[in-house]
């Protein structure tokens, strides 16, 4: 009772205040079309004397209200297109209506352009620390998302080996589950291992939207650090365009994007995309024989059994800018996966044929409709259940060495589990939001999404075995209240959110006290909690902008955390919910010089305090690894990034992320002595990592519309600890220090045929984001793309 009177007081004071009388104000409305006279949704309009934007309804509108008088500045952007300037002049009281056609943009760049105030999102009146990624500038490339983002401030992607190997994502401090991933704010939580970041090409995303620290209200999840959007293609005008990919270790990679949009209001889209690689890159390892026991120290070595494919295929239709919705899209996705599993969590376990399977079949639903019901009030529904099957495979009792060697044993066995199992996780999440305009000033935004997971599946090498018909359920729901105030200069964002998650599942014990003697008993718990949060941002002027958030998060643990994923993860029922107090303080200032000579410098630090912090750590036997709480772990960190960029043509650009998380954690459970890790760096986690670019763009060779472009890129991840670095002497394992060196070179024949030319890993250096699990060595890749229409 309590919480629902606070929850009652807030909404009621979040309404009312700052509602005040107003002065008769000026009004300046318009629409943003394209060059076939569609209304373009989402486009950014911007009055640069004020600093003030707004973005385009499905109508392709837009409106603001003020007390305007003199002349003002439009500039009018999107993604694709180029960017209009025009001037207006209007006094009290008068109403100026502006038709903005929009020209498509001839320039293609391969770059990774980052900036906190890009006009790709350059609505400045958001309070949040966002970094944006414009996907449509690397659809040239062969980058896959995951890939694409290993390129941002304050981002680092850990993989485990080639294509389709395990991912780690880690953002300021936090990594894993605790950074979230959206799909048009659609929780990523249950796609599967079929659709994972690291296989989606970057062809799919318009753009990719990175908070760190603070998350908005309307990304209703539990993400303790951070979150990902991915926002993808919108339904403009119709569009077809196809790539293909070859490269080293026989990797091939394909997309199809196509939209259909009639008169209508009709809509269809198709995209598809597949990855295929052999992966048997050469890797450097210790070799024992099986047969003589004779040692092999340092030996090189072709991986042999690391195959990986997948194919998927998203399908949408329905209708847009109808009077009953502004969206309404059925759809579903469609996709399977297989895998050779090379290696353990180490590489000194080693396999031959164990191998998964993974498919994705899951209908979807998108409702959106704005003035539902009432002025001013915009309501948006997704939906989707995921029905796909995963299996497990570990028939082959086997032991293989690195040479590709193996001794067979004649009894029934596998190489780790003697396994067939075949499982579903009857995964569906639920989004709704709700945003109501109160004026031009403020709004309130009411969001929720419900989760839901229940694995079933069965042994078929044991299907008597009791164990596979307990419950393995997990549920959550995540409501959120926020409220935004805005004005010319400064904003502020507030929010509640409410968390809640119930597990199901069997505890084992002995009923008799005999050995061997087990029996089950279904169990569940449940967790609530209240977290909160505020952001505020302030425009010194046109080119200076400060930030400031705080945020009370928590993270409830995955099923996959708490079950296990039946590979290299354990399960851990007695995983406990994380929490963290974030602190975020950030800067930007943006300047031109001669208008084209462009400057954009970020830096931002961060300071999180977590309470039973999940951390990944190898299990006891070393070949997999667990989740496990750590009661406390603090984590300060500073990022930086600067970027220059000469017109269409030079874009040179550095970031450099630090972040010390230490254990805070003085006495273990149980002990009355302080910890001898009580202070230490959490081991396993880069602390000190960076990249670097510059790119070049040749207009007009042999013709108007002929460009090459050519890039480089390159990463730094200093060494860092396997394990607590008060343990152990001076011969303590760690990851070696890496850098990388990428090349690329895009030819855009006309504005329809592209040809790309990448080399990764120029130096052929050894590279490893976890112990021992080396990834591929120089490689060469050459992609086509042509757009149809």
């Amino acid at each position: 009772m309590f919480k629902k009177n606070i929850y009652f007081t807030i909404t009621i004071g979040l309404l009312s205040f700052l509602s005040f009388s107003q002065s008769p104000e000026s009004i300046i409305k318009g629409v943003v079309l394209d060059e076939s006279k569609n209304p373009v949704l989402g486009a950014t309009v911007i009055i640069q004397n004020l600093n003030k934007g707004a973005v385009t309804n499905s109508s392709g509108a837009f409106k603001f209200s003020g007390a305007y008088n003199g002349t003002y500045t439009i500039v009018t952007a999107y993604l694709g297109y180029k960017t209009t300037t025009q001037n207006i002049t209007i006094i009290p009281g008068q109403t100026k209506t502006l038709s903005v056609v929009l020209q498509e943009e001839s320039t293609t760049l391969n770059e990774v352009l980052v900036t906190g105030k890009s006009l790709v999102q350059q609505v400045k009146e958001r309070a949040y620390n966002v970094s944006v990624v414009d996907a449509k500038k690397l659809h040239t490339t062969t980058l896959d998302l995951g890939h694409a983002l290993d390129r941002v401030s304050g981002v680092r992607i850990r993989e485990s080996g080639g294509v389709g190997s395990q991912m780690s994502f880690s953002l300021n401090g936090f990594k894993g589950n605790q950074v979230r991933f959206f799909i048009d704010g659609v929780p990523m939580d249950n796609f599967g291992s079929s659709f994972q970041i690291n296989n989606i090409p970057i062809n799919l995303a318009e753009r990719i939207e990175v908070y760190k620290g603070v998350v908005p209200v309307g990304l209703g999840a539990d993400a303790l650090g951070g979150a990902v959007n991915i926002i993808t293609n919108t339904y403009k005008k119709n569009h077809v365009e196809a790539s293909y990919s070859y490269g080293s270790f026989n990797t091939h990679r394909s997309s199809v994007n196509a939209i259909y949009v009639a008169k209508s209001g009709f809509v269809a889209q198709v995209n598809a995309f597949q990855n295929y690689s052999d992966n048997n890159y050469n890797v450097n390892v210790d070799v024992a024989d099986l047969v003589t026991g004779e040692y092999f120290p340092n030996q090189t070595v072709e991986r042999f059994h690391d195959t990986y494919h997948n194919e998927s295929v998203i399908f949408k239709t329905g209708v847009v800018n109808k009077s009953f919705a502004d969206q309404l899209l059925f759809g579903i996705t469609l996709g399977q996966n297989y895998k050779e599993i090379q290696t353990g969590a180490r590489v000194v376990s080693v396999f031959g044929d164990w191998h998964t399977k993974g498919t994705i079949i899951m209908p979807t639903l998108k409702y959106q409709k704005n003035n539902f019901f009432i002025k001013n009030l915009d309501f948006l529904f997704n939906a989707n259940f995921n029905l796909g099957e995963e299996k497990n495979i570990d028939i082959e009792n086997r032991r293989y060495n690195w040479f590709g060697d193996y001794k067979q044993y004649d009894d029934a066995g596998g190489e780790r589990s003697y396994s067939l199992y075949k499982y579903k996780n009857n995964n569906g999440v639920s989004t709704a939001n709700l945003n109501y305009k109160i004026n031009d000033h403020s709004n309130v935004v009411v969001s929720n999404t419900f989760n839901t997971f229940s694995r079933v599946g069965h042994n078929e090498l044991n299907p008597d075995s009791e164990i596979y018909e307990h419950p393995k359920k997990n549920k959550k729901n995540i409501t959120g209240l926020g409220y935004d105030y805005k004005r010319d200069n400064w904003n502020a964002s507030v929010f509640l959110k409410q968390y809640f998650q119930q597990n199901t599942f069997a505890q084992s014990y002995n009923p008799t006290g005999n050995y061997g003697d087990v029996a089950y008993n279904d169990y569940t718990d449940k967790f609530n909690a209240t977290g909160y949060g505020l952001a505020l941002t302030h425009f010194f002027n046109e080119n200076l902008q400060l930030k400031a958030s705080f945020e009370k998060s928590y993270r409830l643990p995955e099923a996959n955390e708490i079950f296990g994923d039946e590979i290299n993860l354990e399960g851990n029922k007695n995983l406990k919910p994380e929490n963290s107090n974030n602190y975020n303080l950030g800067l930007s200032y943006w300047f031109y010089i001669n208008k084209k000579h462009q400057f954009n410098i970020n830096t931002s630090g961060f300071y999180r305090d977590a309470e039973d912090f999940i951390r990944e750590k190898f299990s006891p036997n070393q070949a997999e690894t667990t989740m496990d709480n750590l009661g406390g772990v603090t984590s300060t960190g500073i990022e930086t990034e600067i970027r220059y960029q000469l017109e269409n043509s030079l874009t040179i650009g550095a970031n450099l992320t630090y972040q010390n998380l230490r254990n805070n954690t003085k006495y273990e459970e149980g002990q009355t002595v302080v910890s001898i890790v009580y202070k230490d760096r959490i081991p396993n986690m880069p602390y000190l990592y960076g990249n670097a670019d510059v790119s070049y763009n040749f207009s007009n060779i042999g013709s108007k519309n002929r460009q090459l472009s050519v890039g480089y890129n390159a990463l730094y991840v200093h060494a860092f600890y396997l394990y607590w670095p008060s343990l152990g002497g001076s011969g303590k394992l760690d990851v070696q220090e890496q850098i990388s060196h990428d090349l690329n070179a895009t030819f855009s024949y006309n504005k329809k045929l592209q040809f790309t030319l990448e080399c990764r890993n120029l130096l052929d250096k050894n590279l490893y984001d976890n112990f021992s699990l080396q990834k591929p060595g120089r490689s060469f890749t050459g992609k086509i793309k042509y757009t149809f229409l």
